[in-house]
């Protein structure tokens, strides 16, 4: 295999493939409910977020693992087609990870994954060129043991790890002692730090693991954010909904694509927060990545959500 090219975004973790089915409503218990179509499309946190990145004019790499089936080529496929850099870990007989998404008519999306044990990404399939030849490293949970060794790696090169978690995974704190930027799904902070408060667990997690920024992501509500000295919050922006699938992902991409552009923090939020609105704007995962000109107009332009928010010290 070649010696990696330097790369702005190395992202390491999840991949799938979504189907998104959408519902006039969603359906009761024991109740039957048509539906008239579905889509099947590339989806998964960390390859959304490098593909967002590299439309943006970042050159990047994704790391994963993939099956050997038709869902592979799809995402092989999309990878190409998007100018990503790939360090695909191929299984034989493998089944790629699927996510079956119903979508009801305001855009809110329940999620049914399923994935192949075999496709789970162990420490001994990373190389560690593959992550230090970047600007930045990006992970999830999933597969919390490669991740952690990946977040190690940079954080030892003085690379910056950005992560993206949802669930307390097993020895998820192992993984959090090495990132920089932590930025979470809304009651992530409150589980791991047992604090019903939301703000006074942001600040216990930043403390207790030494994170340059932790962050909670709000859906209407926006994004909250401590950076070790003062509070900071951005508004969620109003956009036709059609899907929200990804909508955290793109967040994700444009608070690196803003943090490699050494914006400010408000600037940064900010940006993450319009893309992810427009792409909540068509269906999929990966259906509403502008360009970053019409990201900025929506900045410029575009209403934003009020939503009251407990007291803090904002910015």
């Amino acid at each position: 295999m070649t010696h990696p090219s330097k790369v702005d975004l190395v992202g390491v973790g999840l991949n799938a493939t979504d189907t998104l089915i959408p519902l006039s409503h969603y359906p009761a218990r024991g109740s039957k409910v048509e539906y008239t179509a579905a889509s099947i499309l590339p989806g998964g946190q960390v390859a959304s977020t490098v593909v967002a990145c590299q439309h943006w004019g970042l050159r990047t790499r994704y790391v994963g693992k993939l099956g050997d089936d038709l869902a592979a080529t799809l995402h092989h496929e999309a990878f190409a087609h998007a100018g990503v850099e790939t360090r695909i870990i191929t299984v034989p007989g493998g089944v790629s990870s699927q996510s079956l998404i119903l979508v009801d008519s305001g855009g809110e999306r329940t999620v049914l994954c399923r994935r192949d044990e075999r496709l789970v990404l162990h420490p001994d399939d990373l190389q560690r060129d593959w992550v230090i030849n970047a600007r930045a490293l990006h992970i999830d949970g999933y597969d919390t043991a490669a991740a952690t060794l990946a977040a190690a790696w940079a954080h030892q090169a003085g690379i910056p790890v950005i992560a993206d978690l949802d669930e307390l995974y097993p020895a998820v704190e192992d993984l959090i002692d090495n990132i920089d930027y932590l930025i979470v799904s809304r009651d992530f902070p409150c589980r791991l730090m047992d604090e019903p408060h939301l703000e006074r667990a942001l600040e216990q997690m930043q403390r207790r693991y030494r994170c340059t920024l932790t962050a909670a992501t709000l859906g209407e509500e926006g994004v909250l954010a401590w950076d070790g000295k003062a509070f900071y919050h951005a508004s969620a922006y109003r956009v036709p909904v059609a899907d929200t699938t990804g909508a955290g992902d793109i967040f994700h991409a444009g608070f690196i694509y803003g943090l490699l552009q050494d914006w400010p923090l408000e600037r940064q939020l900010d940006f993450a927060c319009a893309a992810a609105a427009l792409n909540c704007t068509a269906v999929g995962a990966r259906g509403g990545i502008h360009s970053a000109d019409k990201i900025k107009h929506l900045m410029a332009t575009g209403d934003k959500h009020q939503h009251p928010l407990p007291q803090a010290a904002y910015r």
